[in-house]
């Protein structure tokens, strides 16, 4: 039975290798451009992701939160570990901070461009969370700890995530904001609201993933 199925494989590996390759007969339409106007930003990936294949982003932020959930679940019953390994050297702690602000800039920069450029909320996210922790290991982990409750940072996760998909479905069920002027700032509609928010939630989960590690296994 192992040689029929690996005999199928060849065979159909074959087929798609002599099976001419089907051109769609477009003529001068663009399958880039037609995105560009149906979304209403310059970066067409960013308007397939939040726009054309909107109804997949909600389940990956959805998916995202999970994860963020489970390792709070999961490391829960595990003992607090004594050892914080961090930077105690002036010079690292110095450039550690001075590449956290380089990364938080480029973070905001990635939200709220990320329809006019290459970014995107995703991209915000984990630049924002690269600036967390090159300042979590620079700093005390009680004080990292005391930022994160004083701001009621999981409360803006869990209302940026709520946010995200009611804006979501109102944009699926076809109500849309003005595009706006194709290339400026304020254009694309919702898209650069996603963006932000996705920033904000991919930053601020991971921002509690890496307290956890740093509390319960003293790594980042």
């Amino acid at each position: 039975m192992k040689w029929i199925y690996i005999a199928a494989g060849i065979a159909l590996f074959v087929i798609f290798l002599l099976r001419p390759n089907p051109a769609p007969d477009s003529g001068d339409i663009s399958i880039v451009k037609s995105v560009v106007e149906d979304s209403g930003v310059p970066n067409a990936v960013t308007g397939i992701i939040l726009r054309n294949r909107l109804y997949d982003t909600i389940f990956e932020v959805v998916v995202f939160t999970i994860a963020v959930m489970g390792t709070r679940f999961l490391l829960t019953d595990e003992r607090p570990f004594c050892t914080i390994y961090q930077f105690t050297d002036e010079p690292s702690i110095i450039l550690a901070r001075l590449g956290a602000t380089i990364t938080a800039l480029v973070g905001i920069e990635l939200a709220i461009r990320g329809h006019l450029s290459p970014g995107g909320g995703f991209a915000a996210g984990v630049a924002g969370v690269t600036a967390i922790g090159l300042v979590a290991i620079t700093s005390s982990t009680e004080w990292m700890q005391g930022i994160y409750k004083r701001w009621h940072t999981s409360r803006w996760e869990k209302v940026s995530v709520l946010v995200f998909i009611v804006l979501s479905v109102i944009t699926l069920a076809g109500v849309e904001l003005p595009h706006g002027e194709l290339g400026t700032l304020v254009s694309g509609g919702v898209i650069p609201l996603l963006n932000i928010l996705v920033a904000v939630k991919v930053a601020l989960g991971s921002w509690a993933v890496v307290l956890l590690f740093i509390h319960y296994r003293g790594l980042l």
